[in-house]
């Protein structure tokens, strides 16, 4: 099966050389599902033909804002939109879950709780409990028409949305393991924009095992089978 990759963004450079860019992320995290994937990078205006031209698709994170003035932005929402109509299955995490909410009628915003960075948990529709990093200030505040809430969080209520068996997206990233959150850390360690008490406390659990390899087959489920969790 052939995944286009929709790549919104790059990681930074200290996290580049380490581990890649988002789209190696996710080739890690999918290995041995029998995907072949090909990246388009949409924030450098490098857009697919159309729907047709993979499989399945994938929407990526990224450091910008869906309700920013960015030029790739309104092709993306109108390639987000064309892929469900075409009934292409779509996946999309953090930016990507954001972006997807917002192309499809849902809102965005600056979350006024501030900032999740590190090991957060949620509650996951057939998976039960799950823990995950995160890296987000934005959130989906207003889902869409048709989308249903399938994993939250005391911070984020809308963590996970499904939009019947088309669209799953998830707000925390499966892709950012433990050791490329570490680099992550590194990387912006005493920037003002990044709490420093979360900035810590995401440093204490850096090693802490998490559920990325279950929510990574619960999208590749989806993907290959449009398996929805119940």
């Amino acid at each position: 099966m052939k995944i286009g990759i929709l790549q919104c963004g790059h990681t930074p450079d200290a996290v580049h050389a380490a581990h890649g860019d988002f789209d190696a992320l996710f080739h890690h995290i999918f290995e041995g599902q029998g995907f072949t994937f090909q990246t388009y990078n949409v924030v450098d205006m490098d857009f697919p033909s159309g729907p047709d031209a993979a499989d399945g698709w994938l929407v990526t994170g990224s450091r910008h804002g869906a309700y920013e003035d960015h030029a790739f932005i309104a092709p993306l929402e109108d390639l987000i939109r064309a892929i469900h109509a075409a009934n292409r299955p779509m996946i999309g995490i953090c930016f990507g879950h954001q972006i997807i909410a917002q192309a499809m009628g849902g809102q965005v915003e600056k979350f006024e709780g501030g900032w999740a960075i590190g090991r957060h948990d949620y509650r996951f529709d057939g998976l039960g409990e799950a823990a995950l990093n995160a890296w987000h200030q934005d959130q989906v505040v207003a889902r869409p028409k048709g989308a249903k809430t399938i994993a939250s969080s005391p911070f984020c209520q809308n963590a996970a949305l499904v939009y019947g068996d088309r669209i799953m997206t998830v707000q925390p990233h499966p892709e950012i393991r433990n050791p490329v959150v570490a680099s992550y850390l590194e990387a912006f360690r005493g920037q003002e924009k990044y709490p420093a008490d979360l900035m810590a406390q995401a440093a204490e659990t850096v090693e802490t095992p998490n559920d990325e390899a279950r929510v990574a087959a619960m999208l590749a489920a989806f993907l290959k089978n449009r398996e929805v969790p119940a």
